[in-house]
């Protein structure tokens, strides 16, 4: 079977990209086609570091998650909240991992990744809404990727996940993600336990733009 000349013309494409300091290829209709089909494909994303550039998902795929580095005690049970990771470290590790020329840029997002509990609840916030009483938990987490808008430096969408209403055994747990933009999805679940396993299964798909998240039961909001 002979093979398709697009997917050969799209693969130089991707390979393109990633030799380009800028992730730019040319302006023809021969290569915008392509960029359309690997769009569509979700092998490219908007490039959150150059303007009209691209990244690829697979050069993505190389890049770190960052959440709670001991969420995992915290799940078995082994620590208790108020000994998991601080968001304030979660995001120094993320601005650690670019290079340094992409820091400063990160940094004036941090007030909006890690910032206080309740300004990621009073978004989501309704009439038939309680915020909490008190912060049981929030953690947040950065993941490769790109919403309807770029994410942050590096390529990063940001999440958190977090208790809408008071009361551990029936409080209302959601597990929201955001690009740099207000593009935003979320996930809401009875339970903390449903919850966290809800962002490992988030945390394994990476990289992903977010509309892949709907099988995964996120909504737009």
């Amino acid at each position: 079977m002979p093979l398709d000349p697009d997917a050969q013309f799209d693969e130089s494409v991707l390979e393109m990209i990633e030799h380009s300091p800028v992730g730019a290829v040319p302006n023809t209709p021969s290569y915008q086609d392509a960029l359309l089909r690997l769009h569509a494909a979700h092998k490219v994303y908007a490039d959150a570091d150059h303007k009209g550039g691209e990244v690829t998902a697979r050069s993505l795929a190389a890049r770190s998650v960052f959440h709670a580095a001991n969420l995992e005690d915290f799940m078995a049970g082994r620590i208790d909240v108020n000994a998991l990771e601080s968001n304030a470290g979660i995001f120094d590790r993320y601005v650690r991992s670019l290079p340094p020329d992409r820091r400063e840029k990160a940094e004036a997002h941090r007030a909006m990744v890690a910032g206080r509990p309740a300004h990621h609840r009073a978004k989501l916030v309704g009439a038939e809404r309680t915020p909490a009483a008190h912060d049981p938990m929030h953690t947040v987490f950065l993941v490769p990727g790109a919403g309807p808008h770029p994410g942050l430096p590096g390529n990063y969408l940001h999440g958190s996940v977090f208790q809408m209403t008071a009361g551990s055994a029936h409080g209302s747990w959601v597990v929201d993600l955001h690009d740099s933009d207000d593009g935003a999805v979320l996930f809401e679940s009875p339970s903390m336990e449903t919850a966290l396993a809800k962002l490992l299964e988030v945390l394994e798909s990476a990289p992903f733009t977010m509309d892949e998240l709907t099988v995964l039961g996120f909504r737009f909001t």
